[in-house]
This record gives C-alpha cells, sequence and structure tokens, in this order.
C-alpha cells in the first residue's frame, strides 16, 4: 500500500508520517519545505519525499499518483481561512476523485459551536458561532458532496513532537527556554489536549478500515487537564520555577490592534472559557480503546524534542 500525506511537516502530518511508516505502509511526505521533510524523514526507508504546493493542482497530481488514500493534514494561518482553505479543500477533493482515492480529513472542533458542558457526540447538529467554524463546516459539506470516500476525524488541540503551530507548544517552547511561561486562557480550566502520535494512531485504524468512511469520527484526548497542571508536570521534569503568565482576552485583542493572525484568535478564545468536549463512545464501540499516552509522558518526549530542535 502506498499513501500521500499532505501537510508532512506539521504536527499531525509528521506523527502519521511516523505511524504508517510503524506499519510498514509506503508514504509520499508532501509539503511546501522540502528541506525539512528531509531533516524529518531522511532515515525513513518507506518515505518518499516531494515538495510541492496544495494550490499548484499538477504539483498535488503528481504526487498523488498511484496512491491509495490521501490524508489532508495541512492548515492555514487564519487570516488566509476564508479564501484559501476552501481552494485548497477543492484541489485535493478533484486530485481524489481523479486518481480515485480515499481521502482522510483531520478536523479540528470548531465547527461544533459551543457545547454547554456536555461532551459531544459525532451526531449532534454543527450550528458553528464563529467565523472559523462556519468556514470548517462549509468544508465538511464540500467534502460530502463531491463523490469521494471521505473520513472526517474531529481532534482537540495538539500538542506533541513538531507540532509547532499549538499554543500549547508555545508555551512549553518558553518553559525550555527558561522564560517566564505565557499560557492562553485560564490556567485553572480543565481542557482536552491530544498528543500527536495518540491521534495519528487511532486515525491511521479508522483510515486502513473500509466501513469508517463517509461518517465523522471523534478523536478526544486521554484526559482533561489544567494549565497549572501542565506548568506543573513541566517543572518536574525539566526543573522549570518560573509561575506562567496568563493571557487574557483583552490582551490578545490589544496584540490584533498589530497582527491579522491575532486579530483572528479572539473569536476563538471561547474555547479557552467554556472548552468543548469530544465524546469518544462511538470509536470504542466501533473499533476499541483509544490509544492513550499519560500528560506525563507526552509532556516529557514534547519537552524533548524541543530541546533537541534549540
Amino acid at each position: 500500500m502506498k499513501v500521500l500525506v499532505l501537510g508532512a511537516s506539521g504536527g499531525m502530518g509528521y506523527a502519521l508520517v511516523k505511524e504508517l511508516c510503524a506499519r510498514g505502509i509506503s508514504v509520499v511526505a508532501f509539503a511546501r519545505g522540502k528541506e525539512k521533510l528531509r531533516q524529518l524523514f531522511q532515515q525513513e526507508k518507506l518515505v518518499e519525499i516531494i515538495g510541492g504546493d496544495v494550490f499548484n493542482l499538477e504539483e498535488v497530481e503528481k504526487a498523488a499518483q498511484g496512491v491509495e488514500i490521501i490524508f489532508h493534514a495541512i492548515n492555514v494561518p487564519y487570516e488566509e481561512w476564508t479564501d484559501k482553505q476552501p481552494q485548497l479543500l477543492a484541489n485535493i477533493l478533484h486530485v481524489a476523485k481523479q486518481r480515485a482515492t480515499k481521502l482522510v480529513m483531520v478536523d479540528n472542533i470548531y465547527a461544533y459551536g459551543r457545547s454547554n458542558g456536555k461532551k459531544v457526540t459525532e451526531d449532534v447538529q454543527k450550528n458553528p458561532h464563529t467565523k472559523k467554524g462556519k468556514i470548517r463546516l462549509q468544508l465538511e459539506k464540500m467534502a460530502k458532496q463531491s463523490g469521494v470516500d471521505v473520513l472526517i476525524c474531529h481532534f482537540p488541540d495538539f500538542y506533541g513532537p513538531h507540532a509547532t503551530n499549538t499554543l500549547l507548544h508555545f508555551t512549553l517552547e518558553q518553559i525550555v527556554r527558561n522564560k517566564r511561561a505565557m499560557f492562553v486562557g485560564d490556567l485553572h480550566i480543565a481542557r482536552e489536549y491530544i498528543y500527536t502520535p495518540d491521534g495519528a494512531r487511532a486515525l491511521v485504524e479508522l483510515a486502513l478500515r473500509n466501513d469508517t468512511y463517509n461518517q465523522n469520527w471523534n478523536i478526544p484526548a486521554s484526559d482533561l487537564i489544567t494549565g497549572t497542571e501542565i506548568v506543573s508536570l513541566a517543572q518536574e521534569i525539566i526543573a522549570y520555577k518560573k509561575k506562567a503568565f496568563v493571557v487574557k482576552k483583552g490582551f490578545i485583542r490589544m496584540l490584533g490592534m498589530f497582527n491579522k493572525n491575532m486579530r483572528e484568535v479572539v473569536e476563538m478564545f471561547y474555547l479557552t472559557e467554556e472548552p468543548v468536549i469530544l465524546s469518544g463512545e462511538k470509536y470504542e464501540r466501533e473499533i476499541g480503546l483509544f490509544p492513550c499516552t499519560s500528560y506525563q509522558e507526552g509532556i516529557r518526549q514534547t519537552l524533548e524534542s524541543i530541546q533537541q530542535q534549540s
């Protein structure tokens, strides 16, 4: 079997490539930065590296030659979502249809909207109240109406090796550098973070089955954890002694006056105050137990990864 991972240099893309290789599956690793792909996967004999632009249809078509499954793990900066998210998915769907491949989409929780304190199941009616949540729902509808066999997986916030574009990475990186860590949101509210190797393992398990497509699946974390507990674990692992600085909504809004991406973060701040918690009942009922790395071990490995890259 041969598969294509789009966005292979990102946090979940990297974890997917590693998980697929561990299962003996040949992988085409596709991302814009070819040199970064080489740094990440030059030791993997089952990986073919292709640097390219997902907005270039010919490059995606070439990368997808001979593959059975396309994994879509690409993201773009918030300020480009309105125009670029539909465009990149349209290209991917076109290629999947032309090549008669299955498509696996890495999705987040934005389309669910507010959960009102209840665990969210896959069959709940999606009612997003944010611009980005509405875009995610638009993308889901595009995929389901395309005629391509699509598997859509919803994940909470990521953390893990090479998951650099995440809020928790931002905090952990400052801890590694022995700076005062900035934590976005209330330190005392328990939230859900998934360790990317666990998420990749669950996602690949779904992708390799025939009866899981044309459905939505939730991939929750093993447990909830507060910011205070995260900082405490990091302190135990690398002898960090500084207190965390809480980044509140007003501070993000102020930064948004000078930074487009920060301006877009403001509307998603509700997730730090009213966390959306995913129900994993469907997966456990139909597939089995989730991969479960403890936060202590996951944070330790993430910190080690950051130290190696510093």
